[in-house]
C-alpha cells in the first residue's frame, strides 16, 4: 500500500476516534437482562486481565439511561477486527461464575486450589518449639457457652462488641485461654484487663473499631515463635469470588491484624469473577491462615508452603481463562469459525475498556492534562460534576465543590475519604489550592500513574487501528520488531520474512522509536493536536516522565479449547470450580435438549493482555459497559 496515504486528522482523547471502514456492530437481542456497573468512582484502573464490576440496585432502565454518557470502544481507538467471520451475540459475565481466572506461575504452571491441609513440616516445627512459646490449644479451656458467644462475635453478628471471660489467677492458664481463642476463632484478638481486683480476658473483633477503643487496645500482637529452618514467607493459593485482589488482602489483613503491605502477589485479578492466584505473607503460619477458612466468605486459602522470598508484581507468566458466554445466537459453524480464527490468528492486543474508567470524564483526559502540566484542569476533571452513573455521595461532593470551591466542605460529603476524590480534596485542604502538585501527590502513586498510562493506551489503540487499516495483517517496510529489548525498523526485504505476529507498536515516550511509514507520523500529529511534544516526553516531575514501551500488535492465545453447551436453568453455574472440586461437589450436568445455549471457552494469555479483547474478536460486539447494558436490556423476561 502506498505510504503516502493521508493520515486522518487526529482528535483529542475522549472524543470519538473513527476508523475508515468501521464494522458496524449489529443490534443483538438476548433473552435475559443483567444490569452491571464497574466499581469506579472516576479513579483509574490498574492494568489487569479484565474488568472489575459490581452489581448495583435499581432498575435496568435507569442504569441504562445513566450509562448513555459512558465510553464506547470507538472513543478509545478500538475499532478493527482481524477475522472475517460473522459476529454473533451473547451475554458476557451474566453471573460472576461465568468468568474464571487461574494465574500461570513464573514456572509456567496453572495455579489451582486443590489442597487445604497444613504442610507436615509445619506441625514438626511447631512441636519442636519450646513449651513456653508453644502452649497447647486444648479447646476444653473454653465452655460451650463461651464458644457460642465467641463464634457469634467472630461471624460479625456482634462485631462492635466484645466477650469478657473471667480469667484464672494463674498466668499460664490465662495464656491457654488467649491461645485457644486466637486459634479457634481467627479474626478475634484478646487482652487481659483487671476490674475490681479480678482479671478478665476480653475478646474483640480485629475489624471492630469501637470494640478496640473500648478495650483500649493499642499494643501490637506478640511475636510468634518462628523456626530458623523455615522459610520466612508463607506462600498460599487464594481462591476468591466476586472480590478484587486488594479487597481480599484488606480482609485478610484485618483478620490477622497485619498491614496490607505484608502480603505480596504477582498480579491483581478481576473483581466480578472467580479467580485463583498465589499470595505470600511474611512470618504468618499456614495453620493460622488455614483457620481463616472457617470464617471467611467467598475466600478460601490452601496449598501452603514456606519459602525464603516474597512474590513480585509481573513475575507471573500469564493467566488461564475459562469463560462462559450465555445465550449465544451463533450457529455451531459460526462458533467453530470464530474460535478457529482466535486459535490460529489471534486478536488485536488492544487495551480493554476498563483501562479508561466508566464515567463521562475518561481517565485519559486527566492523563493528558497531567502531561501538559495543566494542574487546574486536572483538579477540574477529577472533581467537577458529571453526567452518568455515580454514587450519590460523589454527586453531592462534586456539587459542593462546583458551588463553593471549598475542599473542606466537599470532603465532608464523602463517607469514605480513601477514594481518589477524597485523597485529592484532603491534599487541597492540607496544602492549599495554589499547591495542586503537592496535593495531587497524596493520591497513591499507582493511581496517579494510571492516568498517564491511560493516555498512552488510547494513543496506542488509535495508532494500531490505523496500522491494521492501512496494511492489514502483513508485515511491511517501516514496521518495528523487537531484537532483544531493542526495536528494529524492518527494511522492505526483511519485512518479507516476518509476520504480523512479530510486529510491535510503541507507547509514546522519550525512549522509543516509531514506525517510519505514515502511521508513525500519526503519533506526532496526534500528540501535537493534544498539545504535547513527542520529542520532549520528559516531564518536570519525574513520576510523569514517560519512557514508553513496545507492545505486540497481535496476540495468539495458547491452550485454546471450546464447546457449545445447552442447559435449562439459567441460574446454575456452568463451570466446575476448584472449590467445588475440593468440596467434592458434582460437576454441572448439561441437557443436550436444553432451551439455552452457551459457549464455554478456555485460553491462556500473557500478562497485561485483556481477555475481553479476545472475546470481542469472537463475538464482534462492543465490550463497553454502555453497549453491553444496551445489549442486555434489549429483552427482559
Amino acid at each position: 500500500m502506498d505510504e503516502s496515504k493521508p493520515v486522518p486528522a487526529p482528535v483529542h482523547p475522549g472524543e470519538k476516534r473513527g476508523c475508515p471502514g468501521d464494522v458496524e456492530v449489529e443490534a443483538a437481542m438476548t433473552k435475559r437482562a443483567r444490569v452491571e456497573e464497574e466499581n469506579d468512582n472516576g479513579a483509574p484502573r490498574a492494568a489487569m486481565s479484565d474488568g472489575e464490576e459490581e452489581e448495583e440496585d435499581g432498575s435496568s432502565e435507569s442504569f441504562a439511561d445513566m450509562m448513555k454518557h459512558g465510553l464506547i470502544e470507538l472513543d478509545v481507538g478500538i475499532c478493527k477486527y482481524v477475522s472475517d467471520h460473522k459476529g454473533f451475540s451473547g451475554i458476557l459475565k451474566e453471573r460472576y461464575s461465568d468468568f474464571v481466572v487461574h494465574e500461570i506461575s513464573k514456572e509456567g504452571k496453572i495455579v489451582h486450589l486443590d489442597d487445604l491441609s497444613i504442610p507436615e513440616e509445619v506441625q514438626e516445627a511447631a512441636s519442636s518449639a519450646p513449651a513456653e512459646e508453644n502452649p497447647t490449644t486444648d479447646s476444653s479451656v473454653l465452655t460451650e457457652e463461651q464458644k457460642k458467644q465467641l463464634e457469634e462475635l467472630q461471624l460479625f453478628k456482634n462485631k462492635e462488641s466484645f466477650v469478657s471471660i473471667e480469667g484464672d489467677e494463674s498466668k499460664d492458664k490465662r495464656t491457654l485461654v488467649h491461645k485457644a481463642i486466637k486459634t479457634q476463632f481467627p479474626g478475634l484478638e484478646t487482652k487481659t484487663e483487671e476490674k475490681d481486683g479480678r482479671k478478665f480476658i476480653v475478646a474483640y473483633h480485629a475489624a471492630g473499631k469501637k470494640a478496640q477503643a473500648e478495650v483500649k487496645t493499642s499494643a501490637a500482637p506478640r511475636k510468634h515463635f518462628w523456626p530458623k529452618n523455615r522459610g520466612s514467607f508463607c506462600h498460599f493459593v487464594l481462591y476468591k469470588e466476586n472480590k478484587d485482589t486488594m479487597d481480599a488482602i484488606n480482609v485478610l489483613s484485618k483478620f490477622l491484624r497485619l498491614r496490607p503491605n505484608m502480603f505480596s502477589y504477582m498480579g491483581t485479578k478481576d473483581k466480578r469473577a472467580i479467580t485463583v492466584q498465589e499470595i505470600a505473607v511474611l512470618k504468618i503460619t499456614a495453620e493460622r491462615l488455614a483457620h481463616l477458612n472457617k470464617c471467611l466468605m467467598n475466600l478460601k486459602l490452601g496449598n501452603f508452603s514456606y519459602k525464603n522470598h516474597p512474590l513480585k508484581l509481573g513475575e507471573l507468566q500469564g493467566n488461564h481463562f475459562t469463560v462462559v458466554i450465555r445465550n449465544i445466537s451463533g450457529t455451531d459453524a459460526q462458533v467453530h469459525q470464530a474460535m478457529t480464527s482466535l486459535k490460529q490468528t489471534g486478536f488485536i492486543n488492544y487495551y480493554g475498556m476498563q483501562r479508561f474508567g466508566t464515567t463521562a470524564v475518561p481517565t485519559q483526559q486527566v492523563g493528558r492534562a497531567i502531561l501538559r502540566n495543566d494542574w487546574k484542569q486536572v483538579v477540574d476533571l477529577i472533581l467537577k460534576p458529571r453526567p452518568g452513573a455515580e454514587k450519590e455521595f460523589l454527586v453531592r461532593c462534586r456539587e459542593e465543590w462546583a458551588r463553593t470551591q471549598d475542599p473542606e466542605a466537599a470532603l465532608k460529603k464523602l463517607p469514605n475519604k480513601r477514594c481518589v476524590e477524597g485523597q485529592l480534596l484532603r491534599g487541597l485542604c492540607q496544602h492549599g489550592k495554589n499547591n495542586i502538585v503537592t496535593a495531587f501527590g497524596l493520591i497513591p502513586r499507582n493511581n496517579r500513574l494510571m492516568y498517564v498510562h491511560s493516555y498512552q493506551s488510547v494513543v496506542w489503540n488509535t495508532m494500531v487501528s490505523r496500522r491494521i487499516d492501512a496494511f492489514g495483517l502483513t508485515a511491511v517496510e517501516g514496521d518495528l520488531v523487537l531484537r532483544g529489548t531493542k526495536a528494529h525498523i524492518l527494511s522492505e526485504e526483511e519485512a518479507k520474512s516476518h509476520s504480523i505476529h512479530d510486529i510491535v507498536m510503541p507507547l509514546p515516550g522519550f525512549d522509543v522509536i516509531y514506525p517510519t511509514h505514515h502511521v508513525g507520523k500519526g503519533y506526532r500529529e496526534m500528540l501535537s493536536a493534544d498539545g504535547l511534544d513527542i520529542d520532549n516526553m520528559r516531564h518536570k516531575i519525574k513520576d510523569y516522565s514517560l519512557a514508553g514501551a513496545y507492545r505486540r500488535v497481535l496476540i495468539r492465545p495458547s491452550n485454546v479449547s471450546w464447546e457449545v453447551i445447552q442447559y435449562d436453568d439459567p441460574k446454575i453455574s456452568l463451570v466446575h470450580t476448584d472449590f467445588e472440586k475440593i468440596e467434592k461437589k458434582p460437576a454441572p450436568v448439561f441437557n443436550k435438549e436444553g432451551k439455552y445455549r452457551a459457549l464455554r471457552l478456555e485460553f491462556s494469555l500473557p500478562p497485561s493482555t485483556y481477555a475481553t479483547m479476545a472475546i470481542r474478536e469472537v463475538l464482534k460486539l462492543d465490550t463497553s459497559i454502555k453497549k453491553q447494558t444496551q445489549l442486555n436490556t434489549t429483552w427482559f423476561n
